[in-house]
């Protein structure tokens, strides 16, 4: 059968070693979804591919051995799930209308985990709605706390939930429960002075484990939600590397602003020669200095007063 593998792979199918043979990709931004959803994807699993579903490193789901000629059938059927998860679409009924920008992952968040500071698949979720669909390659995760669980720091673009502790004297008993456990599970930013805990705001990372250790609520998280905003981590053959903090105690209309301006900056500095004509953004700030893109990244962006913003960046990595 011929086929336009372009236009194939731009509708979230894949092409595999098996001649005629695809897979399809199902987005699930936030790693979250309704359990009713399961059995549309059993359906076409057992229905128009080989009964088998794998779950992917981006908290999707792929369904292989699906034949080329099914794949009509395949996108009509993804069609409840797709509207379910409220995807944006440019035609109903014809599945996903791009797959450069991979999906949105997250950890589980404040749903479940009582270390998260947000709520992180509804987050990214939001952040799905403003970005997709798009043909560019990003890939953009979400984390709950500096534990990060998301392994965010691999990513283009890594959210690290924090929180600005608040403290009421009032409450506190004086038994340094915070301040012990600031030493042994973070970055001991506690003091004990006058049998009261100081907290080093320069040295604080936004964890919450005091709040977590307090017998008596004297530590909470603060209403503000902030993020530690990281910048082009990347796996991969050429020089993997880990994301570096660009913004810490930022806000998330200015992260979700940076991430659009980002498709701006990459639309008009890629390589149009690139390999399927893909360019990972690290490699184009690579190519036209950190500087540059972050006088795009920055552009009509209003950080709050709490926010730092580092410059100038570098990246530390393997080199070859």
């Amino acid at each position: 059968m011929d086929i336009n593998t372009k236009k194939l792979k731009k509708n979230a199918f894949r092409i595999t070693k098996h001649r005629g043979i695809t897979a399809s990709r199902i987005r699930v931004p936030g790693g979250h979804l309704d359990a009713k959803y399961l059995s549309a994807i059993q359906n076409i699993a057992q229905t128009y591919g080989n009964g088998t579903v794998h779950i992917t490193s981006r908290q999707g789901f792929e369904i292989p051995g699906i034949k080329f000629e099914d794949m009509p059938e395949v996108n009509e059927l993804l069609q409840p799930i797709i509207e379910g998860l409220d995807i944006n679409q440019v035609e109903p009924g014809t599945g996903y209308s791009a797959a450069g920008t991979r999906n949105v992952t997250a950890c589980i968040g404040n749903r479940v985990c009582p270390y998260a500071c947000y709520d992180t698949s509804a987050f990214a979720q939001r952040i799905e709605k403003a970005i997709f669909p798009n043909d560019l390659h990003f890939k953009i995760a979400l984390t709950g706390c500096p534990n990060d669980c998301a392994k965010v720091r691999m990513h283009d673009f890594g959210i690290m939930g924090m929180t600005e502790p608040q403290f009421d004297p009032d409450r506190c008993i004086s038994c340094g429960a915070c301040v012990k456990v600031c030493k042994k599970k973070s970055v001991e930013a506690l003091e004990t002075v006058k049998f009261r805990p100081r907290r080093n705001e320069s040295k604080c990372i936004g964890c919450g484990e005091c709040v977590l250790s307090c017998p008596n609520s004297a530590w909470t998280r603060s209403e503000e939600k902030y993020y530690r905003f990281t910048l082009m981590g990347r796996t991969g053959k050429k020089n993997p590397r880990l994301g570096e903090d660009f913004i810490k105690w930022a806000d998330e209309s200015s992260i979700t602003r940076i991430i659009l301006n980002t498709y701006d900056y990459v639309t008009e500095y890629i390589d149009k020669e690139a390999p399927g004509g893909k360019e990972h953004i690290g490699y184009i700030i690579d190519r036209t200095g950190f500087e540059e893109y972050r006088k795009w990244a920055l552009k009509g962006v209003q950080l709050s007063e709490k926010a730092q913003v580092s410059s100038p960046m570098y990246w530390k990595g393997i080199k070859y």
